[in-house]
């Protein structure tokens, strides 16, 4: 089955000094499966089959857990048989109808 999903995965155990460098290790990941994603300023949407796209949030969430005692991890999930694209047409068809 086709997914959309949105994740969102960082640590909550490395005090104040920015996160932005394990979001950037999760992102490292991401990219590399050759999934189909966009980064947005509250998670990353990526785009695939399930089983492909469940791996890749497993091998965040392992990527994450090396030097991690407490990890936060939010996962939305759009399935949806025979969808192609799906990102794309989702926003396309909101924009269609913007006035």
């Amino acid at each position: 089955m086709a997914v959309i999903v949105d994740l969102s995965i960082f640590p909550l155990d490395k005090g104040g000094s920015g996160l932005s460098a394990y979001v950037s290790r999760a992102l490292n990941v991401i990219k590399e499966s050759g999934l189909k994603y966009r980064l947005c300023p509250m998670g990353t949407s990526i785009e695939g089959e399930w089983d492909e796209v469940m791996a890749v949030v497993d091998a965040c969430y392992r990527e994450l857990e090396k030097d991690s005692d407490r990890l936060y991890m939010t996962l939305k999930v759009d399935a949806r048989k025979g969808r192609r694209d799906g990102m794309s047409q989702k926003l396309h068809s909101v924009e269609s109808k913007l006035a």
